[in-house]
């Protein structure tokens, strides 16, 4: 298992310093740090940071060839940010070692993750007014050189990582290139930087090459493959796409590593304990639940209002599964609180991108993320009424099934087969009788067969209130002006099955 955790890291190292520029050990080392039993002991941090500084050799140098193969490295405005870093490398590489792995790896998770962010809220680093390609340094450039080359340079020897990033900004911000020149110089400098760290760091601590060569090996030759053909891919998108792409897996890298390595601590707090079960339950179900359903929206020709329910399957079924794992009602109210606060920031800055409205349908703008936050925050409400304080489990679950899968229904049979509108004053020619009738009949359903079949209640003493709850469904819905009955439909279904179920 640790041959596929060594493998998977240094292939993620190799795709960030092709698509933006990062060092290895941005990726490579919190993964061997917190996932390798090998790297566990007090010097496990540093040595695997001597492997991804290893690795970013060739790597780098694999990337930096193809940048400058395009044009896009300017030695002119670099050259003494190349000086300083090299100087102060073998400084920064013996205070690593004297440093520990507590301080070392701690630093290392955290730094991954505000890398990770710093990506996401702005995937561009590109000034407006970018220099020419080979123009000289003024005084100003030279003194922000010389200031940020000491600082980079001791911080690479440290800790292994951030310098990519960090010359990415000073390069783009202060100094005036365009991102993909400043990731190419970025890069020819990591070359040098990563030789002389590497081999400082195996001479202080020879037992990284004595004890671990073969896992040098592995991860040198996969970061340098999947760098070189990430570099080309990347000299082929825009910046703002590699930046973005690159945030949102650092964040999520970040994350999870941190949570893994104080998972120990954690664990001594009941709640949190049983919160981060939950939601590491709902985060494995999402995954692949978001993978087919990406592959569905641009590899077929599924229709608009078909992919949107395919959506609000994937929200009310998760909610199942993870109410279903959960130890208590707090934990799982929390959960649904954490995926809000974690979803809607990312939403956030995805909906600025090109794909976003290729991949989601919206009726209005903002109307993906304003669904998602109702969403999860009516099932911490559900939740916290039904089963906090009703001691009813069952009614909230049940209640968000028939929903989503009344919802669904309505759609999918209302909008081709809808003949007959409804056109009383409140609906007035919205919706129709062939979708509400949908909706009423797949809500019973959904109702009858979680409660029997998970809750293990009997038919006789069911039927009456599912049938009551699946009613108040289809009028509600039917009732319920625009994307509001994400929260009234749920809403009335559950005031029913907690007053009606036994």
């Amino acid at each position: 298992m640790e041959l596929i955790w060594i493998i998977a890291a240094a292939f993620g190292a190799g795709v960030g310093t092709g698509l933006a520029g990062l060092s290895a050990a941005t990726v490579m080392v919190p993964v061997l740090f917190v996932m390798c039993p090998s790297f566990a002991g007090e010097t496990g941090a540093y040595q695997a940071t001597a492997i991804a500084l290893a690795s970013d050799i060739l790597g780098s140098a694999v990337t930096a060839w193809t940048y400058a193969k395009n044009g896009n490295i300017d030695l002119k405005r670099g050259w003494i940010m190349l000086a300083c870093i090299t100087v102060m490398c073998m400084a920064g590489s013996y205070a690593a070692f004297l440093a520990g792995r507590e301080v070392l790896g701690s630093f290392t998770l955290f730094l991954t993750l505000c890398i990770g962010i710093r990506f996401l809220v702005k995937p561009d680093t590109a000034r407006g007014n970018t220099a020419a390609k080979g123009e000289k340094l003024d005084w100003k450039g030279i003194a922000i050189s010389i200031f940020f080359g000491l600082t980079i340079g001791f911080g690479t020897g440290f800790v292994g990582t951030g310098g990519g990033m960090m010359m990415l900004i000073v390069f783009t911000v202060f100094l005036g290139m365009d991102l993909k020149t400043a990731v190419g110089t970025s890069t020819f400098i990591m070359t040098f930087t990563a030789l002389i760290a590497s081999v400082s760091h195996i001479l202080i601590h020879p037992a990284i090459i004595l004890e671990k060569w073969h896992i040098m090996l592995i991860c040198v030759v996969i970061a340098t493959a999947s760098s070189l053909y990430t570099a080309r891919f990347a000299n082929r998108i825009s910046s703002r796409t590699a930046g973005f792409a690159t945030g949102v897996v650092l964040t999520v890298l970040g994350s999870v590593m941190l949570l893994l390595y104080y998972r120990p601590v954690l664990s001594k707090l009941p709640l949190v304990h049983q919160t981060l079960h939950c939601l590491g339950t709902l985060i494995i179900y999402l995954i692949p639940c978001a993978t087919v359903s990406v592959l569905l929206r641009f590899l077929t020709p599924i229709p608009d209002f078909v992919f949107r329910k395919i959506l609000h399957v994937i929200a009310f079924s998760c909610f199942s599964v993870m109410l279903k794992s959960a130890a208590n009602w707090q934990a799982a109210a929390l959960t649904s609180v954490v995926m809000a606060v974690m979803i809607y920031p990312l939403l956030l800055l995805a909906e600025k991108q090109p794909w976003f409205d290729q991949l989601f349908v919206q009726k209005s703008k903002g109307e993906v993320k304003k669904s998602l936050l109702m969403l999860f925050f009516m099932f911490a409400a559900i939740v916290t009424a039904a089963w906090g304080i009703f001691h009813k489990q069952a009614a909230a679950s049940a209640a968000i099934l028939m929903w989503g899968v009344g919802d669904a229904c309505a759609a999918l049979i209302g909008i081709p087969f809808g003949k007959h509108k409804i056109l009383s004053a409140p609906v007035n020619g919205r919706k129709s009788w062939e979708g509400s009738a949908a909706m009423l009949v797949s809500s019973f359903l959904a109702g009858i067969l979680l409660l029997t079949f998970v809750y293990h209640f009997r038919f006789a003493e069911i039927a009456g209130p599912v049938l009551a709850a699946a009613a108040a469904c289809a009028v509600t819905e039917m009732l319920t002006p625009g994307e509001w009955d994400t929260v009234t439909v749920p809403t009335a279904a559950a005031v029913i099955l907690i007053l009606l179920l036994p």
